[in-house]
């Protein structure tokens, strides 16, 4: 179980930092596309800060 939330968080992580370099593309809705990369990488925080610590539990 803790394999796999790494590997989701890990993978939102990467993938909030790409969105939040392709904000910055002409034409790519910049300010819909950098607040989804603050969401994603704030959503890959809260899983091993919350969730894996009231599954340990």
């Amino acid at each position: 179980m803790k394999i796999i939330a790494f590997v989701v968080a890990l993978a939102l992580f990467v993938g909030g930092i790409l969105l939040m370099g392709y904000a910055f593309e002409p034409g790519a809705g910049e300010a819909i596309t950098f607040f989804g990369g603050i969401l994603c990488i704030a959503l890959s925080l809260a899983i091993p800060f919350t969730i894996l610590k009231r599954l340990e539990r």
